[in-house]
């Protein structure tokens, strides 16, 4: 077959027209390998100890997950649990859509400095962040010091045991998924939008509020929903501030694991936090949907 005979240009135009495959079927087996792994294996293991071990042996299957919901006490912690995870999103929020809409429109080449400093804290264990919050609003700490130096105070306090010191401390640790989570889709909204608005009138918070705002809410419901699942499930703020005067789910696993060694109970309440975590990507599926947002 000579080069340029109708017989080669057919074959040529067979070969591009078919479609090209990075690899085969087969790479997925690893895939699925780690994830049955580390993922399916672990949950369904998780779940059948909440269901046969301890007292559940006894007094039904679903005997944990009753007395989780119907108890006043661990109905309390639940809704606490929602209340903290609420709290600190909304401060996350009003925290990070500043600073993502400073980065964005007003930043330029100190764009990237900043994106460090976000960056760089998550490098460091949660742990040493949370006791530098400890030394800080401790009896004798820097900020209660000089408080009291100012007389703003009328002795030192011990700001640690105080319930906004968790707040605090889940702010500074969740702040920049807020954060990168809303500039990642600020910086597609196209500024011509927003001169277009101010060219026919509009005012500067006109603007934002009609434009700017309604664009950025895929940002704002994707940090929203990753700071509350992440807030569901941390438990070392709680651990280590606010002197044991809020207590949410997790903290209480944390207890029945190392404390009543309950493993049962402590399954039956990890298995709630995912339930409450998968509502929340739900309703973020839900959400971009309707908003038109192809995942």
């Amino acid at each position: 077959m000579t080069a340029g005979s109708p017989l080669a240009d057919i074959d040529g135009k067979a070969r591009r027209s078919r479609p090209y495959r990075l690899a085969g079927p087969s790479w997925i087996i690893p895939v699925l390998l780690f994830l049955g792994f580390f993922f399916v294996i672990p949950l369904g293991a998780n779940i059948l100890r909440s269901l046969q071990s301890g007292q559940a042996t006894t007094n039904g299957p679903l005997f944990y997950y009753v007395k989780l919901l119907t108890d006043a006490y661990y109905g309390g912690v639940i809704v606490e649990t929602l209340k903290v995870a609420a709290i600190s999103t909304v401060l996350c929020l009003i925290v990070g859509y500043p600073v993502a809409y400073f980065m964005v429109r007003f930043a330029g080449r100190w764009n990237a400095v900043i994106v460090f400093l976000l960056i760089a804290p998550l490098l460091t264990s949660i742990i040493m962040r949370t006791f530098g919050w400890r030394v800080l609003l401790a009896r004798r700490g820097l900020l209660t010091t000089q408080l009291f130096e100012w007389g703003l105070i009328p002795r030192p306090l011990n700001l640690a045991d105080e319930p906004f010191a968790v707040y605090l401390g889940l702010v500074h640790v969740l702040a920049p998924f807020m954060i990168l989570s809303i500039t990642a889709v600020l910086q597609k909204v196209d500024v011509r939008l927003e001169e277009s608005a101010r060219v026919l009138g509009a005012s500067a918070l006109g603007t934002f509020f009609r434009i700017t705002l309604p664009l950025s809410l895929d940002g704002i419901a994707t940090g929203c929903i990753l700071v509350f699942v992440v807030t569901c499930g941390s438990f070392l703020t709680m651990l280590l501030l606010g002197g044991g005067k809020i207590t949410t789910l997790s903290l209480l696993i944390y207890q029945q694991f190392n404390v009543t060694q309950d493993v049962g109970f402590a399954a039956a309440m990890g298995n709630t936090l995912l339930f409450i975590g998968l509502i929340c990507l739900a309703l973020q599926a839900r959400f971009l949907r309707r908003t038109g947002v192809k995942s």
